[in-house]
């Protein structure tokens, strides 16, 4: 495997995802308050399941965060999912090491967890684990990503 492609593997990409790349449904991770969180409230495991919206390949995780600022004079709400206007946030990317071959209504569940790195506080350690079985296949397995 080449160097860039483990880099790949190992470093999620933040760039735009086209809306139309989105195989499918969202599922909400976490939520912050920023007036109560505590330093260890950052420190999660958090389950998800996805949906299929169509047949396709799933390459990769996508990650974004919607904002709301309530306790403003004129709350003032965004999003940065591939489908909603730029933001300069973008979207994250985690690729995976095996491609999903997913039908409609077929689904993708698994974990996410994530804490700051021992070295580096400021990076973050995510682990992303995978269970899968459809019509073309099963998987089982785990990837670890370094978000510097």
């Amino acid at each position: 495997m080449s160097v860039i492609k483990n880099m790949a593997y190992r470093e999620p990409l933040v760039d735009v995802v086209k809306p139309k790349t989105v195989v499918t449904t969202a599922d909400k991770i976490l939520t912050i308050d920023i007036y109560t969180v505590k330093e260890q409230d950052l420190i999660f495991e958090i389950p998800f399941k996805l949906i299929a919206k169509r047949n396709d390949y799933i390459h990769a995780f996508v990650a974004y965060f919607d904002i709301h600022f309530t306790k403003c004079d004129k709350p003032i709400s965004f999003s940065t999912a591939p489908n909603a206007q730029y933001t300069h946030w973008k979207q994250t990317v985690f690729y995976i090491h095996d491609i999903v071959s997913i039908c409609n209504d077929e689904f993708i569940s698994g974990s996410l967890s994530c804490k700051p790195n021992p070295k580096n506080p400021r990076d973050l350690d995510i682990e992303i684990s995978i269970s899968f079985e459809g019509v073309y296949g099963k998987l089982n397995n785990r990837h670890l990503y370094q978000l510097r």
